[in-house]
């Protein structure tokens, strides 16, 4: 019986919930019930039972307040099973014999049976093997609220249970329809153990003025492009900055960045010089190729004149752009592949010179953001420290670490947590809104249930969950500052694989862990993920570029950053190099060749390298970004490129995990799409400024994709942007390479 539709005969309107049903967290609201009627017995009085009045049934019925059980009939003590009679319909009449609580001959429920028959993601305990290392810092149960002297947490309502308040009969716990993670999938991942980390901890006053203070860079960013060069910012680019800037940031920032060397991002210079003078987008039409010619001829023209550019370049400019103008005056007869043609052969002869003119001032644009990031990250530093400050956190002794083998934890911040403000939570349907001074964030109420499980899972130091909704809070804005405010912006950094494929890696393959993941988008408890200070909590082991592992079997399904991938391939040989116990990853790139990038070159020749395949693009998907908060029919989406799977292995990895032909099938099996309808192709994280010659060669198919297909942006000396070559095949595309002895440890 719901709080909605069942109410008490007499009401404290002190105790009654909010008609919008929110809950707080600093200060947990119940449901009440009436007080005790006269004309029940006084044993049933003093055991909390009372009459309450039902509004959808209209008539009374009886709640007590000590066990949350309700009842039609006047309730009879020792008479009752609320396990396999819940309102108490087929209670026995007053004198049963046997247990207390039993009734009609059924036998109550154990506990153990209640564990034994635990769901998917219930909290089960783990076995203990002798002889292999265990979690030095947490139990070998999840944590969870329901400990000695914890009083539980209400996931429906967002609250405590507090003792002599007398509460309605909780609704049945959420149980989402559709499941896409498997936590009860344990770890094979083997680290040394290691310290707490020193990032500070999380607080919503803090996440709130990161956020506007990061709006505010983008608003910079968004000016300087508009007023230096005339052009909106690159797609995405924002967002790749921060990507690649974090890679080689030494600041305290976990989002911002503020030490980094060099200080001018190449990834940012890239973006923004492929898009001047002016941006080229896919064109599937003839006039649109006519137009975009004729615009490209006099935004050069323009930029060359309003330039400091030498003689020479002016020269060359002015020439090319006044010949294409005339020809097009005067032919009018031209294909779509002529125009494109035209504008390829533009391109080239003025794309260098204008580059030259641009180059200071996209410079400037570079230095301007960085110099502006690193002030921000100052002031939010200088906050926080007030903040703690102010609530009496000061710094903890040492940590004792031995310098043991573990399997890998949850990272743990040294600094423990400041008191937390209130957070309301309340649900409208399947979405679950949190709201911080008037700032509410929103997610279906299925993640919102896995972030409950992450939580029980991980956080050590919040056994009755009055952090939990603030953590939550946090861990949500932070990744809506981090994608940004655009329509689908962003939520290309958060793809993942398909379920089936998680399920196929792990049975074949062994795969427990996610290089990189969030709260949100995996699949395993156990993942790695950009954020240590908000991502802790919910079973995150920290950014991968700081993980170590010694042995486990791990899939990497990188954001498409070219800076990012490149690290990523080095910490990989590294790791490799290092240990001899098995070790093996699995990673999913993007199939660029055109240039080939850094990152895909060294895994195709890596003396780790055990086996390739490509999946052919629209032939495969992924599921969105927004998955937290999208619809179900939104979930997955087609991949517009062609994705290469590299399997890199150590002599022991492969020995345990060999890529065998028939584990292979499994693999590319698990990809099929047939079964499920697709929707369109998803969103991106990469630029969509496409060359001349990939726009005109393009097909009806690929024109549909182009908004949204995930294109490499071109170089500065104005090469063709990537662009998938696999779509042609139909089968995938496999290579196999026999283990080496230069692969061994």
């Amino acid at each position: 019986m719901t709080s909605e539709n069942h109410t008490t005969v007499k009401v404290d309107t002190s105790m009654v919930m909010s008609p919008t049903g929110s809950a707080t967290q600093g200060s947990p609201v119940s449901p009440s019930t009436s007080k005790p009627m006269p004309e029940l017995p006084d044993e049933l009085v003093q055991a909390g039972w009372s009459k309450c009045w039902s509004k959808r049934e209209n008539r009374p019925y009886w709640f007590n307040r000590f066990t949350n059980q309700s009842l039609w009939e006047m309730p009879v003590l020792g008479q009752h099973d609320v396990i396999s009679d819940p309102l108490g319909l087929n209670a026995a009449p007053a004198e049963g014999t046997g247990d207390a609580g039993v009734g009609n001959g059924q036998r109550k429920r154990r506990l153990s049976e209640e564990a034994a028959q635990g769901g998917p993601n219930s909290f089960k305990r783990s076995k203990i093997e002798v002889g292999i290392p265990v979690t030095p810092t947490t139990p070998i149960v999840p944590i969870s609220p329901i400990t000695p002297g914890a009083k539980p947490w209400n996931s429906t309502t967002g609250t405590e249970d507090k003792p002599g308040q007398h509460s309605m009969p909780a609704p049945a716990p959420y149980r989402p329809s559709v499941i896409y993670w498997d936590l009860d999938v344990q770890t094979n991942a083997v680290i040394r153990e290691r310290p707490p980390a020193n990032h500070l901890p999380p607080h919503p006053e803090m996440e709130l003025q990161r956020a506007q203070l990061t709006t505010k860079l983008r608003q910079h960013y968004h000016e300087l492009c508009y007023q230096r060069e005339g052009i909106e910012p690159p797609r995405e680019s924002f967002n790749r900055w921060l990507l690649e800037r974090k890679v080689l940031d030494k600041g305290p920032d976990p989002l911002l960045p503020s030490e980094c060397d060099p200080i001018i991002s190449p990834s940012m210079f890239r973006e923004v010089m492929n898009d001047i003078p002016i941006r080229l987008s896919r064109i599937k039409y003839k006039e649109e190729a006519r137009k975009l010619l004729f615009k490209y001829a006099e935004a050069a023209k323009k930029m060359i004149d309003s330039r400091n550019a030498t003689p020479d370049s002016r020269k060359v400019v002015k020439w090319n752009a006044e010949d294409t103008m005339n020809w097009l005056r005067r032919d009018h007869s031209a294909s779509k592949e002529d125009y494109m043609e035209r504008l390829d052969h533009l391109r080239k002869q003025c794309g260098p010179h204008v580059a030259a003119v641009a180059k200071d001032s996209v410079e400037g644009i570079c230095t301007k953001i960085y110099h502006i990031s690193a002030e921000y990250v100052r002031r939010i530093h200088q906050a926080h420290q007030t903040l703690l400050k102010d609530c009496n956190v000061s710094d903890p002794e040492a940590a004792d670490v031995q310098d043991r083998l573990v399997y890998c934890y949850p990272i743990r911040l040294a600094l423990p947590s400041p008191a937390q403000p209130r957070v309301e939570l309340h649900f409208e349907n399947d979405i679950a809104c949190l709201r911080y001074k008037g700032e509410m964030v929103k997610v279906n109420r299925s993640y919102f249930t896995k972030l409950e499980l992450l939580y029980r899972y991980s956080s050590i130091d919040d056994p009755r969950f009055e952090k939990f909704l603030s953590r939550v809070w946090c861990l949500i804005k932070r990744y809506l500052v981090m994608f940004g405010a655009g329509v689908n912006e962003g939520t290309g950094l958060q793809g993942a694989l398909p379920v089936p494929v998680f399920e196929a890696l792990n049975k074949q393959f062994g795969v427990t862990f996610e290089c990189f993941a969030s709260p949100l988008n995996s699949y395993f408890k156990q993942f790695c993920s950009a954020f240590p200070d908000t991502d802790g909590f919910f079973g995150s082991r920290g950014p991968f570029l700081n993980f170590s592992p010694a042995s486990g079997s791990f899939e990497a399904n990188p954001p498409f950053s070219e800076e990012l991938m490149d690290a990523m391939v080095t910490h990989f040989e590294k790791l490799l190099e290092k240990s001899s116990e098995p070790l093996s990853f699995i990673i999913f790139v993007p199939e660029w060749r055109d240039p080939l990038t850094p990152a895909l070159h060294r895994m195709e020749t890596s003396a780790f390298r055990r086996h390739q395949m490509s999946v052919p693009a629209f032939e495969h998907e992924y599921r969105s970004g927004s998955q937290h908060i999208c619809k179900k029919e939104e979930m997955y989406y087609k991949a517009v490129h062609g994705t290469v799977v590299i399997f890199l292995q150590n002599a022991a990895g492969f020995a345990k995990w060999e890529p065998t032909p028939e584990r292979i099938q499994e693999l590319l099996a698990a990809y099929q799409v047939s079964r499920r309808a697709l929707g369109s192709p998803g969103p991106s994280s990469a630029p969509t400024t496409l060359s001349p010659a990939s726009a005109g060669g393009s097909g009806d198919k690929d024109s549909i994709a182009a908004k949204t297909a995930p294109e490499r942006s071109a170089s500065l000396d104005t090469s063709p942007a990537r662009q998938d070559n696999s779509s042609s095949s139909s089968n995938p595309v496999e290579k196999t390479t026999p283990p080496s002895e230069t692969a061994s440890v």
